[in-house]
């Protein structure tokens, strides 16, 4: 066994030489991965550096959006894209994730608007047809505020008006919503001039708020003074010239939409702010009344039905509407069970400010409320009254009447009362129907069967008599009438005699001339005797005297 402290036996082997290092020398195989690395980080700094931010859109529903598909545009010009869809975290809406091109951050405002592009009708117009080709996209509005934002809440409904569109938006305020809605049309003298923006409740439910927007340069006859209404469907009319149809255009018999107008005698008025609140009437006619500055309550109590009578119904003065009616209502009296119907009505006594008859003086207004009770009262006493009447035979609406009736029985108003009554006079039909009703009580009033009998036994008295008479005639025929032949035929006989007698040339007609002339000649020879005795009356006594010798 070989001892290990013992260095091996080996046979003499070459001694290593260490080589010196060589100096490494680049190939030029080694460029193209360098230019590559290179243009890839060029590439992916300028993607990093030309990336556009990325915002989230909440949407009700997904419809018409689709990842990687739907792009996002501003003026027909794609910004951006939708990356993502997905649910929100209460799955009541959902989320798109959109990729913005860098140029697009200045959009990302506080009030900027995205909707999803649909094709619609909208208002009597039809928009986003092109949708039907290309697919829908989301579109943009950019806000005026300077605030940065990238999470939004997006539109169902694309808006009306786009916050560069020139003009000017105001407000209406009216009672009810009508036919109004987002979309419907604005005029002026007929020529569309812009849209209803919104239309919402009012917070207290007491009317409706509409947003309008009236496109530039019409905007600028949007006075103080302006009146609107709404002018949805048609205005007929019946008067004394004629039958009239009157309508704004034909989408708005369709769609209803708002017209605008000053008043004809409202001169110049200074143009009205942005954001200016206006009323919203419900027809022309009651736009273009002068406003009522002066209102006072009356209550008028009728005795009498007021069927046909309602709400809004006009207070007439001679065929001039002075108020209207706001409240009908029905008492009772529990003692005597009178029932009565009292009609609350507001009065505009403006609208009968006259001047004074020969004087020229103006019918002025009362200064005080003793002033106004004295001068009803003095109405009152000249014969002022209430009175219903019909205004329409075909439907049987009432309106109220005031007149001064002289023969009125005189009335002491109650000036404790709040508010003062106007004593009323029942109407010209009630007083028809009163005169029939007493016409028709007095009618039964006669004993009608006892008329009967008289007349059967009249009638049976008349049937004997006439009976008489009848025979009579037969014995008159029988007896008389050959007699009465008889006569006739002696009466002839006699006439033609006289006939005979009185002709011309007969003897009784010659001898009657010549005594007629007879007759004449002893006139003539009397006539000379009375001149000869008025001239001459001596002559009675002495006689004529001699002739004196020519």
């Amino acid at each position: 066994m070989p001892d290990p402290r013992r260095e091996p036996d080996l046979p003499d082997l070459p001694e290593a030489v260490a080589a010196p290092r060589r100096r490494w020398t680049p190939q030029l195989i080694w460029i193209i991965p360098f230019v590559a690395v290179l243009v890839g980080a060029w590439l992916a700094a300028k993607a990093i550096l030309e990336r556009g931010p990325t915002v989230t859109i909440t949407f009700l529903t997904a419809e018409g959006l689709e990842a990687g598909k739907t792009k996002i545009k501003y003026k027909d010009v794609d910004i951006g894209l939708v990356k993502s869809i997905a649910l929100s975290e209460d799955r009541k809406r959902v989320v798109a994730t959109a990729e913005l091109v860098k140029s697009a951050a200045d959009l990302l405002v506080e009030d900027t608007r995205f909707w999803v592009v649909r094709a619609r009708i909208v208002g009597g117009r039809v928009t986003g047809l092109g949708t039907l080709l290309s697919g829908s996209y989301v579109g943009v509005d950019p806000g005026k505020s300077t605030d940065r934002r990238h999470e939004f809440t997006g539109l169902e409904d694309a808006p009306i008006v786009t916050s560069d569109a020139p003009g000017r938006q105001f407000i209406v305020k009216a009672a009810d919503l009508g036919s109004l809605a987002a979309g419907v049309p604005v005029y002026f003298r007929r020529l569309q001039v812009g849209e209803v923006i919104a239309v919402e409740l009012d917070k207290d439910g007491a009317g409706i708020t509409c947003q309008i927007f009236v496109r530039a340069p019409y905007d600028q006859y949007v006075t103080t003074n302006t009146r609107f209404w709404q002018a949805s469907g048609f205005d007929v009319s019946l008067d004394a010239t004629g039958f009239r149809v009157q309508t704004q255009s034909l989408i708005s018999i369709l769609v209803g939409g708002i017209a605008f107008q000053a008043p004809p005698d409202g001169g110049v008025a200074p143009a009205a702010d942005a954001g200016a609140a206006f009323n919203l009437f419900a027809t022309r006619d009651d736009a273009m009344k002068a406003p009522d500055t002066e209102v006072q309550h009356f209550v008028i109590v009728f005795e009498q039905s007021v069927r046909g009578l309602a709400v809004g119904a006009p207070v007439d003065f001679r065929g001039v509407t002075v108020g209207e009616v706001t409240r009908i209502a029905l008492d009772v009296d529990p003692r005597t069970l009178r029932f009565v119907q009292p009609v609350d009505i507001l009065f505009y006594p403006d609208r009968m400010r006259m001047r004074a008859r020969g004087t020229g003086a103006r019918f002025e207004a009362p200064r005080s409320e003793a002033e106004r009770i004295e001068r009803a009262q003095r109405f009152v006493d000249h014969g002022f009254r209430a009175q219903l009447r019909t205004g329409n035979l075909l439907t049987g609406q009432a309106y109220v009447a005031l007149d001064f009736f002289p023969r009125a029985p005189k009335v002491k108003m109650d000036t404790s009362k709040d508010p003062l009554e106007i004593p009323t006079i029942p109407g010209a039909l009630e007083d028809l129907q009163e005169t029939i009703a007493s016409i028709a009580r007095k009618l039964d009033k006669i004993q009608y069967e006892k008329i009967g009998a008289d007349m059967q036994r009249a009638l049976a008295s008349l049937d004997q008599t006439l009976q008489s008479a009848d025979g009579l005639v037969k014995r008159l025929d029988a007896e008389t009438a050959p007699e009465l032949t008889r006569a006739i035929e002696d009466a002839r006989r006699t006439l033609k005699s006289a006939e005979g007698t009185l002709a011309t040339e007969s003897p009784l007609q010659t001898d009657l001339r010549e005594s007629l002339r007879e007759i004449g000649r002893a006139a003539a020879a009397i006539r000379a005797l009375a001149d000869s005795l008025e001239r001459q009356p001596q002559s009675v006594i002495f006689g004529k005297p001699p002739e004196e010798p020519k």
